[in-house]
Protein backbone atom coordinates (compact mmCIF):
# COMPACT_ATOMS: atom_id res chain seq x y z
CA UNK A 1 0.00 0.00 0.00
CA UNK A 2 1.45 3.26 -0.48
CA UNK A 3 2.50 5.84 2.16
CA UNK A 4 0.02 8.42 1.29
CA UNK A 5 -3.46 5.64 1.71
CA UNK A 6 -1.31 3.84 4.81
CA UNK A 7 -1.05 7.82 5.81
CA UNK A 8 -5.31 8.14 5.24
CA UNK A 9 -6.58 4.86 6.20
CA UNK A 10 -4.37 4.85 9.97
CA UNK A 11 -6.36 7.17 11.90
CA UNK A 12 -9.64 5.42 11.00
CA UNK A 13 -7.74 2.05 11.83
CA UNK A 14 -6.59 3.10 14.53
CA UNK A 15 -10.44 4.35 15.67
CA UNK A 16 -11.22 0.95 14.59
CA UNK A 17 -8.84 -1.25 16.82
CA UNK A 18 -9.12 1.37 20.14
CA UNK A 19 -12.23 3.51 20.54
CA UNK A 20 -12.08 6.62 22.24
CA UNK A 21 -15.00 8.92 23.16
CA UNK A 22 -15.57 11.86 21.22
CA UNK A 23 -17.33 15.20 22.28
CA UNK A 24 -20.08 17.22 20.73
CA UNK A 25 -17.43 19.36 21.02
CA UNK A 26 -14.36 18.10 18.99
CA UNK A 27 -16.74 16.67 16.36
CA UNK A 28 -17.77 18.71 13.23
CA UNK A 29 -20.51 17.47 11.56
CA UNK A 30 -20.65 20.22 9.38
CA UNK A 31 -17.41 19.60 7.71
CA UNK A 32 -18.00 16.00 7.46
CA UNK A 33 -21.31 16.31 5.67
CA UNK A 34 -19.42 18.83 3.21
CA UNK A 35 -16.66 16.34 2.67
CA UNK A 36 -18.69 12.98 2.39
CA UNK A 37 -21.28 14.69 -0.07
CA UNK A 38 -19.00 16.38 -2.57
CA UNK A 39 -19.12 14.90 -6.00
CA UNK A 40 -15.60 12.74 -6.41
CA UNK A 41 -12.94 14.17 -8.78
CA UNK A 42 -11.83 12.21 -11.74
CA UNK A 43 -8.26 14.44 -12.45
CA UNK A 44 -5.40 15.44 -10.00
CA UNK A 45 -5.72 18.33 -12.47
CA UNK A 46 -8.70 19.17 -10.58
CA UNK A 47 -7.34 20.31 -7.37
CA UNK A 48 -6.34 23.96 -7.90
CA UNK A 49 -3.18 23.79 -4.59
CA UNK A 50 -2.09 20.23 -5.38
CA UNK A 51 1.55 20.71 -7.30
CA UNK A 52 3.95 17.89 -8.44
CA UNK A 53 6.71 18.40 -6.27
CA UNK A 54 3.75 17.18 -3.25
CA UNK A 55 5.65 14.64 -1.67
CA UNK A 56 2.88 12.26 -1.38
CA UNK A 57 1.38 13.28 -4.96
CA UNK A 58 2.01 9.89 -7.08
CA UNK A 59 -0.22 8.66 -3.93
CA UNK A 60 -3.12 10.95 -4.26
CA UNK A 61 -3.13 10.65 -8.47
CA UNK A 62 -3.28 6.43 -8.19
CA UNK A 63 -6.55 6.91 -5.55
CA UNK A 64 -8.30 9.02 -7.71
CA UNK A 65 -7.56 7.47 -11.33
CA UNK A 66 -7.71 4.48 -10.52
CA UNK A 67 -10.24 4.11 -7.59
CA UNK A 68 -11.82 7.24 -7.51
CA UNK A 69 -12.56 7.84 -4.44
CA UNK A 70 -11.29 10.98 -2.82
CA UNK A 71 -13.05 14.49 -3.04
CA UNK A 72 -12.48 17.85 -2.81
CA UNK A 73 -14.01 20.97 -1.34
CA UNK A 74 -16.50 23.33 -2.99
CA UNK A 75 -13.62 25.49 -3.79
CA UNK A 76 -11.77 23.18 -5.77
CA UNK A 77 -8.93 22.71 -2.99
CA UNK A 78 -7.98 19.35 -1.84
CA UNK A 79 -6.06 21.03 1.73
CA UNK A 80 -3.22 18.52 1.58
CA UNK A 81 -2.15 20.39 5.03
CA UNK A 82 -5.38 20.71 6.68
CA UNK A 83 -5.52 18.52 9.65
CA UNK A 84 -7.45 15.51 9.34
CA UNK A 85 -10.29 13.96 11.64
CA UNK A 86 -11.10 10.24 12.57
CA UNK A 87 -14.61 10.86 11.13
CA UNK A 88 -13.08 12.54 7.80
CA UNK A 89 -10.62 9.39 7.59
CA UNK A 90 -13.79 7.03 8.03
CA UNK A 91 -15.40 9.16 5.29
CA UNK A 92 -12.77 8.59 2.73
CA UNK A 93 -11.96 5.01 3.93
CA UNK A 94 -15.58 3.93 3.22
CA UNK A 95 -15.84 5.74 -0.25
CA UNK A 96 -12.68 3.78 -1.84
CA UNK A 97 -13.85 -0.04 0.20
CA UNK A 98 -17.05 1.02 -1.67
CA UNK A 99 -15.04 1.30 -5.08
CA UNK A 100 -12.75 -1.71 -4.20
CA UNK A 101 -16.03 -3.89 -3.97
CA UNK A 102 -17.53 -2.72 -7.32
CA UNK A 103 -14.54 -3.49 -8.54
CA UNK A 104 -14.43 -6.93 -7.21
CA UNK A 105 -18.19 -7.29 -7.96
CA UNK A 106 -17.48 -6.61 -11.68
CA UNK A 107 -14.18 -8.91 -11.63
CA UNK A 108 -16.73 -12.00 -10.51
CA UNK A 109 -19.28 -11.17 -12.53
CA UNK A 110 -16.56 -11.08 -15.68
CA UNK A 111 -14.87 -14.46 -14.22
CA UNK A 112 -18.88 -15.76 -14.14
CA UNK A 113 -19.53 -14.84 -17.39
CA UNK A 114 -16.52 -15.91 -18.58
CA UNK A 115 -15.71 -19.40 -16.81
CA UNK A 116 -15.64 -21.76 -19.90
CA UNK A 117 -13.20 -19.79 -21.88
CA UNK A 118 -11.24 -19.69 -18.85
CA UNK A 119 -11.64 -23.61 -18.12
CA UNK A 120 -10.27 -24.33 -21.95
CA UNK A 121 -7.47 -21.94 -21.69
CA UNK A 122 -6.45 -23.73 -18.21
CA UNK A 123 -6.97 -26.73 -20.12
CA UNK A 124 -5.42 -25.57 -22.93
CA UNK A 125 -1.80 -24.25 -20.45
CA UNK A 126 -1.74 -27.58 -19.11
CA UNK A 127 -1.49 -29.57 -21.42
CA UNK A 128 1.40 -27.14 -23.09
CA UNK A 129 3.20 -27.54 -19.52
CA UNK A 130 3.05 -31.64 -20.01
CA UNK A 131 3.89 -31.36 -23.46
CA UNK A 132 6.70 -29.28 -22.47
CA UNK A 133 7.89 -31.81 -19.95
CA UNK A 134 7.73 -34.17 -22.60
CA UNK A 135 10.22 -32.56 -24.49
CA UNK A 136 12.58 -31.37 -21.47
CA UNK A 137 12.73 -35.34 -20.88
CA UNK A 138 13.45 -37.06 -24.31
CA UNK A 139 15.37 -33.98 -26.06
CA UNK A 140 18.55 -34.74 -27.68
CA UNK A 141 21.16 -32.25 -25.22
CA UNK A 142 20.49 -29.29 -23.35
CA UNK A 143 23.65 -27.65 -24.65
CA UNK A 144 23.50 -28.89 -28.57
CA UNK A 145 22.11 -27.67 -31.01
CA UNK A 146 21.43 -29.65 -34.92
CA UNK A 147 21.28 -28.21 -38.28
CA UNK A 148 21.99 -29.05 -41.55
CA UNK A 149 22.16 -28.95 -45.42
CA UNK A 150 21.24 -31.23 -47.83
CA UNK A 151 22.07 -30.06 -51.65
CA UNK A 152 20.81 -31.75 -55.11
CA UNK A 153 22.89 -31.08 -58.16
CA UNK A 154 22.27 -31.87 -61.38
CA UNK A 155 23.54 -31.01 -64.82
CA UNK A 156 26.06 -31.56 -67.23
CA UNK A 157 29.22 -30.13 -69.00
CA UNK A 158 29.60 -29.22 -72.93
CA UNK A 159 33.33 -29.41 -74.22
CA UNK A 160 34.64 -27.28 -77.68
CA UNK A 161 38.08 -26.22 -79.38
CA UNK A 162 39.96 -27.16 -82.44
CA UNK A 163 41.60 -30.28 -80.27
CA UNK A 164 39.79 -32.96 -81.11
CA UNK A 165 42.15 -34.82 -78.68
CA UNK A 166 41.04 -32.54 -75.73
CA UNK A 167 37.47 -32.76 -76.62
CA UNK A 168 36.86 -36.60 -77.34
CA UNK A 169 38.51 -37.15 -73.63
CA UNK A 170 36.90 -35.04 -71.78
CA UNK A 171 33.13 -36.04 -73.30
CA UNK A 172 34.28 -39.33 -72.36
CA UNK A 173 35.34 -39.26 -69.33
CA UNK A 174 33.47 -35.82 -67.49
CA UNK A 175 30.84 -35.38 -70.44
CA UNK A 176 27.78 -37.18 -68.91
CA UNK A 177 24.38 -36.00 -67.22
CA UNK A 178 24.83 -36.85 -63.53
CA UNK A 179 22.81 -36.43 -60.37
CA UNK A 180 24.70 -35.82 -57.17
CA UNK A 181 24.12 -35.00 -53.55
CA UNK A 182 26.10 -33.38 -50.32
CA UNK A 183 25.04 -33.72 -46.85
CA UNK A 184 25.77 -31.71 -43.82
CA UNK A 185 24.90 -32.11 -40.60
CA UNK A 186 26.19 -29.23 -37.89
CA UNK A 187 26.08 -29.91 -33.98
CA UNK A 188 26.82 -26.79 -32.03
CA UNK A 189 27.64 -27.20 -28.37
CA UNK A 190 27.64 -24.34 -26.03
CA UNK A 191 28.93 -24.62 -22.58
CA UNK A 192 28.83 -20.85 -21.32
CA UNK A 193 26.57 -19.40 -24.05
CA UNK A 194 30.00 -17.73 -25.66
CA UNK A 195 31.81 -20.72 -26.44
CA UNK A 196 31.00 -23.05 -29.47
CA UNK A 197 31.73 -26.75 -29.99
CA UNK A 198 31.10 -27.65 -33.78
CA UNK A 199 30.93 -31.22 -34.89
CA UNK A 200 30.38 -31.37 -38.68
CA UNK A 201 29.68 -34.59 -40.07
CA UNK A 202 29.30 -34.65 -43.78
CA UNK A 203 28.71 -36.97 -47.40
CA UNK A 204 28.71 -36.99 -50.79
CA UNK A 205 29.07 -38.87 -54.24
CA UNK A 206 30.84 -36.32 -56.22
CA UNK A 207 34.23 -37.90 -56.61
CA UNK A 208 33.41 -39.43 -59.87
CA UNK A 209 30.57 -36.91 -61.35
CA UNK A 210 31.30 -34.70 -63.96
CA UNK A 211 32.04 -31.88 -60.86
CA UNK A 212 35.05 -32.89 -58.86
CA UNK A 213 38.25 -31.47 -60.78
CA UNK A 214 38.84 -33.91 -62.94
CA UNK A 215 40.51 -36.55 -64.53
CA UNK A 216 40.79 -33.79 -67.55
CA UNK A 217 39.02 -30.43 -66.10
CA UNK A 218 39.77 -29.21 -62.67
CA UNK A 219 38.55 -25.92 -63.05
CA UNK A 220 34.47 -26.72 -63.41
CA UNK A 221 34.45 -28.46 -59.62
CA UNK A 222 31.56 -27.09 -57.96
CA UNK A 223 32.14 -25.99 -54.26
CA UNK A 224 29.35 -28.71 -52.89
CA UNK A 225 31.55 -31.37 -54.45
CA UNK A 226 32.43 -33.55 -51.69
CA UNK A 227 32.83 -37.35 -51.21
CA UNK A 228 35.22 -38.56 -48.31
CA UNK A 229 38.44 -39.57 -48.71
CA UNK A 230 38.89 -42.95 -47.55
CA UNK A 231 42.51 -42.64 -47.48
CA UNK A 232 45.88 -43.88 -49.84
CA UNK A 233 43.90 -41.69 -51.96
CA UNK A 234 40.92 -44.32 -52.52
CA UNK A 235 37.34 -42.43 -52.71
CA UNK A 236 34.21 -43.30 -50.70
CA UNK A 237 31.23 -42.32 -51.86
CA UNK A 238 28.29 -42.31 -49.47
CA UNK A 239 30.27 -42.61 -46.34
CA UNK A 240 29.86 -40.45 -43.69
CA UNK A 241 32.88 -38.62 -42.00
CA UNK A 242 33.81 -36.12 -39.55
CA UNK A 243 33.86 -32.89 -41.83
CA UNK A 244 34.85 -30.67 -38.81
CA UNK A 245 35.75 -30.82 -34.99
CA UNK A 246 37.12 -27.41 -33.20
CA UNK A 247 36.62 -26.03 -29.97
CA UNK A 248 36.16 -21.76 -30.38
CA UNK A 249 35.96 -20.05 -27.23
CA UNK A 250 36.55 -16.23 -26.15
CA UNK A 251 39.62 -15.29 -24.25
CA UNK A 252 39.71 -11.80 -22.10
CA UNK A 253 38.58 -8.72 -24.07
CA UNK A 254 38.35 -8.81 -27.73
CA UNK A 255 40.42 -11.95 -28.29
CA UNK A 256 38.59 -15.29 -29.69
CA UNK A 257 40.44 -19.21 -29.67
CA UNK A 258 40.04 -21.94 -31.62
CA UNK A 259 41.91 -25.14 -31.33
CA UNK A 260 40.65 -28.59 -33.30
CA UNK A 261 41.50 -31.49 -34.97
CA UNK A 262 39.55 -30.87 -37.80
CA UNK A 263 39.49 -27.21 -38.44
CA UNK A 264 39.75 -25.38 -42.05
CA UNK A 265 41.51 -21.99 -42.20
CA UNK A 266 38.61 -19.97 -42.78
CA UNK A 267 36.96 -21.35 -39.54
CA UNK A 268 39.86 -19.50 -37.55
CA UNK A 269 39.41 -15.94 -39.47
CA UNK A 270 36.96 -13.29 -37.58
CA UNK A 271 36.42 -11.65 -41.33
CA UNK A 272 35.46 -13.50 -44.62
CA UNK A 273 35.97 -10.72 -47.06
CA UNK A 274 33.28 -11.60 -49.77
CA UNK A 275 29.80 -11.14 -49.72
CA UNK A 276 29.12 -13.36 -52.91
CA UNK A 277 27.88 -15.52 -53.47
CA UNK A 278 24.25 -15.98 -52.16
CA UNK A 279 24.34 -19.79 -53.85
CA UNK A 280 27.61 -21.25 -54.54
CA UNK A 281 28.35 -22.84 -58.29
CA UNK A 282 31.82 -23.50 -59.51
CA UNK A 283 34.50 -23.90 -56.64
CA UNK A 284 36.62 -21.24 -58.07
CA UNK A 285 34.38 -18.18 -57.00
CA UNK A 286 34.81 -18.81 -53.26
CA UNK A 287 38.05 -18.02 -52.69
CA UNK A 288 37.61 -13.86 -52.42
CA UNK A 289 39.74 -14.02 -55.67
CA UNK A 290 43.16 -15.38 -54.21
CA UNK A 291 43.21 -19.04 -53.78
CA UNK A 292 46.48 -19.36 -52.73
CA UNK A 293 45.89 -17.12 -49.33
CA UNK A 294 42.31 -18.18 -48.90
CA UNK A 295 43.22 -22.19 -49.46
CA UNK A 296 40.93 -23.40 -47.18
CA UNK A 297 43.32 -25.87 -45.87
CA UNK A 298 41.92 -28.26 -43.55
CA UNK A 299 43.00 -30.53 -40.90
CA UNK A 300 44.71 -30.15 -37.67
CA UNK A 301 45.26 -26.41 -36.21
CA UNK A 302 45.04 -23.88 -34.01
CA UNK A 303 44.06 -19.79 -34.45
CA UNK A 304 43.30 -16.30 -32.77
CA UNK A 305 41.46 -13.43 -33.75
CA UNK A 306 41.32 -10.03 -32.10
CA UNK A 307 38.44 -7.77 -32.47
CA UNK A 308 38.18 -3.53 -31.36
CA UNK A 309 35.92 -1.61 -33.75
CA UNK A 310 35.88 -2.43 -36.96
CA UNK A 311 39.44 -3.61 -36.86
CA UNK A 312 40.41 -7.07 -36.74
CA UNK A 313 43.99 -9.65 -36.88
CA UNK A 314 43.85 -12.84 -37.48
CA UNK A 315 46.70 -15.77 -37.36
CA UNK A 316 46.04 -19.24 -37.55
CA UNK A 317 47.94 -22.29 -38.50
CA UNK A 318 46.52 -25.58 -40.40
CA UNK A 319 48.19 -29.18 -40.49
CA UNK A 320 46.24 -31.04 -43.40
CA UNK A 321 48.53 -34.36 -42.10
CA UNK A 322 48.72 -33.63 -38.48
CA UNK A 323 47.55 -36.72 -37.76
CA UNK A 324 50.20 -38.73 -39.28
CA UNK A 325 53.50 -39.94 -37.27
CA UNK A 326 55.76 -40.23 -39.84
CA UNK A 327 57.54 -36.45 -40.44
CA UNK A 328 58.21 -37.28 -44.04
CA UNK A 329 54.29 -37.71 -44.60
CA UNK A 330 52.71 -35.63 -41.99
CA UNK A 331 52.54 -34.44 -38.42
CA UNK A 332 53.21 -30.82 -36.80
CA UNK A 333 55.40 -28.54 -38.55
CA UNK A 334 57.25 -31.25 -40.51
CA UNK A 335 57.78 -31.54 -43.93
CA UNK A 336 55.32 -33.72 -44.83
CA UNK A 337 52.72 -31.59 -43.06
CA UNK A 338 50.93 -29.55 -46.02
CA UNK A 339 50.58 -26.67 -43.75
CA UNK A 340 49.90 -23.34 -44.16
CA UNK A 341 50.58 -20.31 -41.76
CA UNK A 342 47.70 -17.21 -42.25
CA UNK A 343 48.21 -14.21 -41.14
CA UNK A 344 45.01 -11.15 -42.17
CA UNK A 345 44.08 -7.93 -41.00
CA UNK A 346 40.89 -6.40 -42.15
CA UNK A 347 38.63 -3.67 -41.86
CA UNK A 348 34.98 -3.63 -41.72
CA UNK A 349 32.32 -1.38 -41.26
CA UNK A 350 28.24 -2.11 -42.32
CA UNK A 351 28.21 -1.97 -45.36
CA UNK A 352 31.99 -2.80 -46.95
CA UNK A 353 34.73 -4.72 -45.87
CA UNK A 354 39.02 -4.64 -47.03
CA UNK A 355 41.03 -7.50 -45.78
CA UNK A 356 44.65 -8.27 -46.58
CA UNK A 357 46.11 -11.51 -45.85
CA UNK A 358 49.70 -13.37 -46.19
CA UNK A 359 49.80 -17.04 -45.78
CA UNK A 360 53.48 -19.68 -45.92
CA UNK A 361 52.61 -22.62 -47.40
CA UNK A 362 54.30 -26.03 -47.34
CA UNK A 363 52.42 -27.95 -50.30
CA UNK A 364 54.81 -31.34 -49.31
CA UNK A 365 52.46 -33.63 -48.23
CA UNK A 366 49.14 -33.54 -50.28
CA UNK A 367 48.57 -29.43 -50.61
CA UNK A 368 49.06 -30.18 -54.61
CA UNK A 369 45.47 -32.82 -54.54
CA UNK A 370 43.42 -29.57 -52.22
CA UNK A 371 44.86 -27.25 -54.81
CA UNK A 372 43.82 -29.58 -58.21
CA UNK A 373 40.27 -27.41 -58.66
CA UNK A 374 41.86 -23.63 -58.18
CA UNK A 375 44.02 -23.22 -61.11
CA UNK A 376 45.46 -23.97 -64.48
CA UNK A 377 47.56 -27.66 -64.42
CA UNK A 378 50.45 -25.50 -64.70
CA UNK A 379 49.84 -23.72 -61.15
CA UNK A 380 48.38 -26.90 -59.55
CA UNK A 381 52.05 -28.50 -60.83
CA UNK A 382 53.80 -25.44 -59.29
CA UNK A 383 52.05 -25.85 -55.52
CA UNK A 384 52.76 -29.73 -56.08
CA UNK A 385 56.49 -29.20 -56.82
CA UNK A 386 56.98 -26.24 -54.44
CA UNK A 387 58.84 -26.82 -51.10
CA UNK A 388 57.36 -23.47 -50.16
CA UNK A 389 54.76 -20.72 -51.22
CA UNK A 390 54.43 -17.48 -49.58
CA UNK A 391 51.15 -15.82 -51.03
CA UNK A 392 49.34 -12.31 -50.45
CA UNK A 393 45.75 -11.45 -51.13
CA UNK A 394 43.76 -8.33 -51.20
CA UNK A 395 39.96 -9.04 -51.21
CA UNK A 396 36.99 -6.53 -50.30
CA UNK A 397 33.03 -5.89 -50.84
CA UNK A 398 31.01 -3.12 -50.67
CA UNK A 399 26.85 -4.04 -50.57
CA UNK A 400 24.22 -1.50 -50.72
CA UNK A 401 22.05 -0.78 -47.75
CA UNK A 402 18.68 -1.51 -49.35
CA UNK A 403 18.09 -3.98 -52.22
CA UNK A 404 17.67 -2.68 -55.55
CA UNK A 405 19.11 -2.21 -59.22
CA UNK A 406 22.60 -1.65 -57.81
CA UNK A 407 24.66 -4.71 -56.89
CA UNK A 408 27.23 -5.79 -54.01
CA UNK A 409 30.42 -6.12 -55.38
CA UNK A 410 33.32 -8.07 -54.31
CA UNK A 411 36.62 -8.50 -55.55
CA UNK A 412 39.89 -10.10 -54.53
CA UNK A 413 43.25 -10.26 -55.94
CA UNK A 414 46.33 -12.76 -55.47
CA UNK A 415 49.44 -12.90 -56.04
CA UNK A 416 51.79 -16.40 -55.34
CA UNK A 417 55.74 -16.94 -55.00
CA UNK A 418 57.22 -20.00 -55.17
CA UNK A 419 60.62 -22.03 -54.29
CA UNK A 420 62.01 -25.61 -55.45
CA UNK A 421 64.85 -27.30 -54.71
CA UNK A 422 67.65 -26.49 -56.97
CA UNK A 423 67.80 -28.77 -60.26
CA UNK A 424 69.27 -28.62 -63.29
CA UNK A 425 68.81 -26.30 -66.13
CA UNK A 426 65.60 -27.22 -68.15
CA UNK A 427 63.46 -29.40 -65.44
CA UNK A 428 59.90 -28.94 -64.18
CA UNK A 429 61.77 -27.91 -60.76
CA UNK A 430 63.83 -24.98 -62.26
CA UNK A 431 60.58 -23.52 -64.04
CA UNK A 432 58.80 -23.68 -60.36
CA UNK A 433 61.71 -22.02 -58.57
CA UNK A 434 61.32 -18.53 -58.65
CA UNK A 435 58.22 -18.60 -60.21
CA UNK A 436 55.00 -16.37 -59.88
CA UNK A 437 51.24 -17.12 -60.27
CA UNK A 438 48.30 -14.88 -59.98
CA UNK A 439 44.73 -14.99 -59.66
CA UNK A 440 41.62 -12.36 -59.62
CA UNK A 441 37.84 -12.30 -59.58
CA UNK A 442 34.37 -10.27 -59.30
CA UNK A 443 31.14 -10.82 -58.32
CA UNK A 444 27.67 -8.99 -58.75
CA UNK A 445 24.75 -10.16 -56.60
CA UNK A 446 21.44 -8.70 -56.71
CA UNK A 447 18.76 -9.77 -54.12
CA UNK A 448 15.37 -9.20 -53.90
CA UNK A 449 15.15 -9.94 -57.49
CA UNK A 450 11.65 -10.25 -59.27
CA UNK A 451 10.31 -11.60 -56.08
CA UNK A 452 11.38 -10.46 -52.52
CA UNK A 453 13.87 -13.47 -51.26
CA UNK A 454 14.99 -14.36 -54.67
CA UNK A 455 18.69 -13.33 -55.81
CA UNK A 456 20.55 -12.98 -59.00
CA UNK A 457 24.52 -13.16 -59.13
CA UNK A 458 27.75 -13.50 -61.70
CA UNK A 459 30.78 -13.38 -61.56
CA UNK A 460 33.82 -13.37 -63.93
CA UNK A 461 38.04 -13.54 -63.06
CA UNK A 462 40.75 -15.68 -63.57
CA UNK A 463 41.79 -18.60 -61.49
CA UNK A 464 45.47 -19.15 -60.46
CA UNK A 465 47.37 -19.54 -63.47
CA UNK A 466 51.38 -19.20 -64.06
CA UNK A 467 52.51 -15.61 -64.61
CA UNK A 468 56.20 -15.46 -64.14
CA UNK A 469 58.82 -18.83 -65.17
CA UNK A 470 62.01 -19.24 -62.87
CA UNK A 471 63.49 -20.42 -65.91
CA UNK A 472 62.21 -18.65 -69.18
CA UNK A 473 64.50 -20.82 -71.37
CA UNK A 474 62.47 -23.63 -71.13
CA UNK A 475 58.92 -21.95 -70.41
CA UNK A 476 57.59 -18.61 -71.56
CA UNK A 477 54.21 -18.63 -69.40
CA UNK A 478 51.37 -18.63 -71.62
CA UNK A 479 48.49 -19.61 -69.26
CA UNK A 480 45.71 -17.17 -68.98
CA UNK A 481 42.21 -18.26 -68.98
CA UNK A 482 38.64 -16.72 -67.96
CA UNK A 483 35.92 -17.90 -66.09
CA UNK A 484 32.47 -17.01 -65.80
CA UNK A 485 29.45 -17.98 -64.14
CA UNK A 486 25.37 -16.40 -63.76
CA UNK A 487 23.06 -18.07 -61.27
CA UNK A 488 19.22 -17.15 -60.36
CA UNK A 489 18.26 -18.28 -57.26
CA UNK A 490 14.80 -19.06 -56.28
CA UNK A 491 14.10 -19.16 -52.37
CA UNK A 492 11.09 -21.18 -52.77
CA UNK A 493 10.12 -21.67 -48.69
CA UNK A 494 12.59 -20.66 -45.93
CA UNK A 495 13.95 -23.93 -45.50
CA UNK A 496 14.48 -24.95 -49.57
CA UNK A 497 15.88 -22.75 -52.82
CA UNK A 498 16.45 -23.85 -56.19
CA UNK A 499 19.58 -22.46 -58.01
CA UNK A 500 19.84 -23.31 -61.92
CA UNK A 501 23.18 -21.59 -63.25
CA UNK A 502 25.64 -22.01 -66.10
CA UNK A 503 29.45 -21.03 -66.61
CA UNK A 504 31.80 -21.09 -68.86
CA UNK A 505 35.51 -21.38 -68.74
CA UNK A 506 37.50 -20.05 -71.87
CA UNK A 507 41.18 -22.04 -71.75
CA UNK A 508 40.53 -24.58 -68.91
CA UNK A 509 44.06 -26.64 -69.30
CA UNK A 510 45.69 -22.79 -69.99
CA UNK A 511 49.12 -23.71 -71.23
CA UNK A 512 49.00 -27.07 -71.65
CA UNK A 513 46.44 -26.94 -74.69
CA UNK A 514 48.29 -23.55 -76.04
CA UNK A 515 51.36 -25.85 -77.69
CA UNK A 516 50.21 -26.01 -80.69
CA UNK A 517 47.83 -23.19 -80.62
CA UNK A 518 44.67 -25.47 -79.58
CA UNK A 519 41.29 -24.05 -78.30
CA UNK A 520 39.35 -25.78 -75.85
CA UNK A 521 36.58 -24.63 -73.64
CA UNK A 522 33.79 -25.77 -71.58
CA UNK A 523 30.68 -24.62 -71.03
CA UNK A 524 28.23 -26.45 -68.55
CA UNK A 525 24.94 -25.96 -66.94
CA UNK A 526 23.09 -27.19 -63.36
CA UNK A 527 20.23 -27.23 -61.28
CA UNK A 528 20.84 -27.14 -57.71
CA UNK A 529 18.53 -27.32 -54.83
CA UNK A 530 19.42 -26.67 -51.43
CA UNK A 531 17.08 -28.00 -48.31
CA UNK A 532 18.25 -26.14 -44.72
CA UNK A 533 17.09 -27.57 -41.57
Amino acid sequence: MKLFQQLLLAPAALGLLSPMAVSAAELNLDGVNQYASEEQVTSINQFSDVQPTEWAYQALSNLIERYGCVAGYPDGTFRGKKALSRWEAAALLNACLDRITEVTDELRRLLKEFEAELAVLKGRVDGLEAKVGELEASQFSTTTKLNGKATFVVGANSYSGSSDGLVDAARALQGATAFNYDIQLNFDTSFTGKDLLRTRLRAGNFADGPWAGGPVVGLNALEAAFEENCGSGADCGDVVAINRLFYQFPIGTGFTATVGGRVRQDDMLAVWPSVYPADTVLDIFTYAGAPGAYSLNLGAGAGLWWKSGGWTISANYVSANGDVGNPSEGGIGTSGAAQTGTAQIAYTQPNWGLAVAYVYTTPEGGQAGLYSGNGTPLAVTGFGLSTSVSSVGISGYWQPSNSGWIPSISAGWGINGHSADSASAGSLESVIDGAQTQSWYVGLQWSDVFIKGNSLGMAVGQPTFLTKSGDNDTLSPNDGNYAWEWWYKFQVTDNISVTPAIYYLSAPLGQDQKFNNESFSNFGGIVKTTFKF
